[in-house]
């Protein structure tokens, strides 16, 4: 009988209760899973930057005709003095915001981590300000920082009725605020996941042996979250790169360049000077940072992203 059950299902293309599945079609399904997200890859990031690269070595205006101009543009912006200090505005906000963000989230993390309802309740108001777009904000700081009509001068108070904006070294502390303000929930969220995947063991075992709170933290918590500081640092540091909608609605790079990042320059150079060819120059100069920024932290990790916190123990 089982001879000719076995021989039915050959005939019929079924497979035995617990018999093994062919390499092939699981091959073919896990192909089928990964194609739409390899689709929206190259239509969405690779062939858009390869157009950005093609660009980079012409002198298109935007409106007029196509014409390569080989490295022209690269000439232009690498002697242009604005690049470089649009990049260490781009490298100051990058490491001001990571330095504020990085403490504040891990504490707001490990706060929110515990199972107590009015820290659910915190994480949810905690969350709320990256619902909001980041022009939005802009707008709602634009207006409450005004010296005039802002929150300093309803309240009275004089200290808060300043020229934040209308100031070089203010308005470059307002936006390293605000990029804090809008951009920590996320981060809390990401230490918040990481701390409750370390074992209570761990910290049983240290009450144990009579560790307070401050010396958990430092000797249980923050190592086990090694992996998960270097991809927040990561998405942080990276993320960087890419602070232009809030920067330009909030001071539009001003005053005169005082926050005038790489990606502000680049619209400015593509869609105000209608240099598309030197823009996209500084649009690959983002893409190349980003990469390298990425393998730095890898390297300084020393091991893989996706390494388990619980390994070695």
């Amino acid at each position: 009988m089982t001879a000719v059950a076995s021989f039915a299902r050959q005939r019929s293309g079924t497979r035995a209760p617990g018999s093994p599945r062919p390499a092939g079609s699981s091959s073919a399904r896990l192909g089928l899973l990964v194609l739409p997200a390899l689709v929206m890859f190259i239509g969405f990031a690779f062939l858009p930057l390869i157009g950005v690269l093609v660009l980079s070595f012409t002198d298109w205006d935007g409106i007029s005709p196509i014409s390569f101009a080989g490295l022209s543009s690269w000439k232009q912006v690498l002697a242009d003095p604005q690049t470089y200090h649009a990049l260490y505005l781009t490298f100051a906000v990058m490491i001001c915001s990571w330095i504020v963000q990085t403490p504040i989230s891990l504490l707001l993390g490990v706060f929110v981590a515990g199972r107590q309802r009015y820290r659910a309740l915190l994480a949810v108001l905690y969350f709320l300000p990256l619902l909001m777009s980041s022009a939005a904000v802009a707008i709602a700081f634009k207006q409450l920082l005004d010296p005039y009509f802002g929150i300093g001068s309803g309240l009275h108070l004089q200290f808060l009725s300043q020229d934040w904006l209308g100031d070089p070294t203010l308005a470059f502390c307002v936006v390293i605020f605000v990029i804090a303000w809008q951009f920590i929930p996320f981060h809390t969220l990401i230490y918040q996941g990481g701390v409750r995947q370390i074992p209570e063991q761990l910290y049983e075992a240290a009450q144990i042996d009579g560790a307070a709170r401050v010396r958990q933290f430092f000797s249980i918590t923050l190592p086990q979250l090694k992996y998960t500081i270097i991809t927040s640092s990561t998405l942080m540091l990276v993320g960087s790169l890419t602070y232009f909608d809030l920067i330009f609605v909030l001071t539009q790079g001003g005053p005169g360049d005082a926050t005038r990042i790489l990606a502000l320059q680049m619209y400015i150079l593509g869609f105000q000077a209608n240099q598309m060819g030197a823009a996209s120059v500084i649009g690959v100069f983002i893409v190349v940072l980003g990469l390298l920024i990425t393998l730095g932290i890898q390297r300084i990790g020393g091991r893989d992203l996706g390494a388990s916190q619980m390994e070695g123990m």
